[in-house]
């Protein structure tokens, strides 16, 4: 396909269409995040080349700090999505590799996005930036989007542009589930029982799902826990989480130098507390969590 061809929902299409090893939720961000990467150099340098020398360090971080914990090491888990992408048709190596194969990359391979996909990318800003905010929101939840374009170095911001339309396929959350279940946690934090409210309306209280919407989870009120802003992020960054008794967990990736940060080990061991009648997260949402997003091992009790 000539690069002149290519058209904006071609292009959108195709990297909304990435093949990935999902199944019964688990979560597979690798492809994605090598595309983001890419984006980011593209927009950056005017090239989405990298460097197999640089992948090696840059895109084992993305996926050690993003993705679900994993005992995989960091080389293979980026050969993984660096090797594999191609079959998507749009990555090209300027060798060819043997698909997962380490050696072979370390002897100087380059990937890049493929050419027409990529002139059609640098030659429209828009289209670029519509493409990165379809992948980072299919695959990461808003407290977490931001701070993945940043590390690919986007611009945080383009998230507030036109939203991008979802494929048939993807529910849409029902529009009074966050209201539901914050009022279900009497409107506080369900870990530190925070509370703000400007008037009558709550301030710094969100609802978070325990499973994300955009893997399965349902907007039901067992898949929800008011939060504060704070933990909300601390949450889906996979900071906290939950034990089989519904106890909070601080992960061991955790530091803080203040009072003010390292009060966040106070909450480790605390139990959920809601008022009679909460639905209490389910257990499966609980151990999904506990396997696609809480990151390394809980502190010692």
């Amino acid at each position: 396909m000539p690069p002149s061809s290519r058209d904006a929902p071609n292009v959108l299409e195709q990297l909304s269409s990435l093949r990935q090893h999902q199944q019964d939720g688990r979560r597979s961000p690798h492809k994605p995040l090598l595309v983001l990467l890419a984006l980011g150099r593209l927009a950056t340098t005017g090239s989405s080349a990298i460097p197999w020398s640089d992948a090696e360090e840059k895109l084992a971080d993305l996926i050690a700090e993003f993705g679900p914990t994993s005992r995989t090491g960091r080389a293979q888990s980026a050969a993984y999505p660096f090797t594999r992408l191609r079959a998507d048709g749009v990555w090209t190596l300027d060798r060819d590799v043997p698909m997962d194969a380490v050696s072979p990359l370390r002897e100087g391979v380059t990937g890049r996005l493929e050419a027409s996909l990529e002139t059609a990318l640098r030659d429209r800003t828009q289209l670029l930036e519509e493409a990165a905010r379809g992948l980072v929101e299919s695959h990461f939840p808003g407290t977490v989007a931001r701070d993945v374009l940043v590390a690919v170095g986007l611009d945080p911001d383009l998230l507030e542009g036109r939203s991008v339309s979802r494929s048939s396929d993807q529910r849409r959350r029902s529009g009074a589930w966050p209201a539901a279940v914050i009022a279900a946690w009497d409107r506080q934090c369900a870990f530190c029982g925070f509370d703000g409210a400007a008037g009558g309306a709550v301030v710094g209280i969100e609802a978070a799902p325990v499973r994300w919407f955009t893997l399965g989870g349902p907007d039901d009120l067992d898949n929800g826990l008011a939060l504060c802003s704070l933990h909300h992020k601390l949450f889906d960054r996979g900071m906290l989480g939950l034990d089989d008794d519904l106890a909070v967990v601080v992960s061991q990736r955790f530091s803080a130098r203040t009072p003010q940060g390292r009060a966040l080990y106070d909450l480790h061991g605390r139990r959920l507390r809601p008022r009679p009648g909460t639905p209490l997260p389910a257990e499966r949402h609980v151990a999904w969590h506990r396997e696609q997003v809480f990151q390394g091992t809980a502190l010692a009790g």
